[in-house]
């Protein structure tokens, strides 16, 4: 845009005080006011304290011109993973393009109530462990349908010890061991 030539002393007289107010809380920003009208910055800025102009910061302007259903969407999305997933500040902003502190935001306008660090950690081991009750669960039915620890440590990448100590947890009746080798006599030592 081609900047206009300085305004004369008449003309800014006919840029009011109230005309100011009027375009930036309709959300016209202090730079934008000074590029349409010509004024300096310190006289918009001026004019605007005149009219008793309340202020908003930069990112409540862009706030304002996003469009606010996006915006609510994008906010109640937010809320629910962090509620119902436990995810953090940090990857919430990661998963909306956003900066943590904006994510915190939109948490906040969605009615959302931000966790501390402490709270984040026993929600997501709370996930954890139930997720490993879920699998010691599928590992014991699928132990009493007759498959043995090899073979289950074979099909869930799990060291045998893990496997073990899952079929432990979900109370699972273990089969007596096999030897496989040539059968001892009493008194003989191998």
């Amino acid at each position: 845009m081609k900047p206009r030539p300085p305004v004369t002393s008449d003309a800014s007289e006919a840029v009011t005080p109230k005309s100011l107010r009027k375009e930036y809380e309709a959300g016209a920003t202090v730079d934008e006011l000074v590029t349409a009208t010509g004024l300096s910055y310190g006289t918009v800025l001026n004019r605007l304290h005149d009219a008793g102009t309340v202020m908003r910061t930069s990112w409540q302007t862009r706030r304002m011109r996003q469009n606010p259903q996006a915006r609510r969407r994008l906010a109640t999305r937010l809320r629910a993973l962090y509620e119902k997933h436990g995810a953090t500040l940090t990857e919430l902003a990661a998963g909306a393009g956003e900066t943590r502190r904006s994510a915190r935001r939109l948490l906040i306008e969605a009615g959302g109530t931000v966790r501390t660090t402490q709270q984040t950690l026993r929600i997501r081991a709370a996930g954890r462990a139930a997720e490993r009750h879920k699998l010691a669960l599928s590992l014991r039915a699928r132990y009493e349908a007759g498959a043995t620890v090899p073979e289950l440590v074979k099909d869930c990448n799990y060291s045998a010890a893990s496997v073990y100590r899952l079929l432990h947890q979900a109370g699972t009746p273990m089969r007596p061991q096999h030897h496989h080798g040539p059968t001892r006599r009493e008194g003989e030592r191998q």
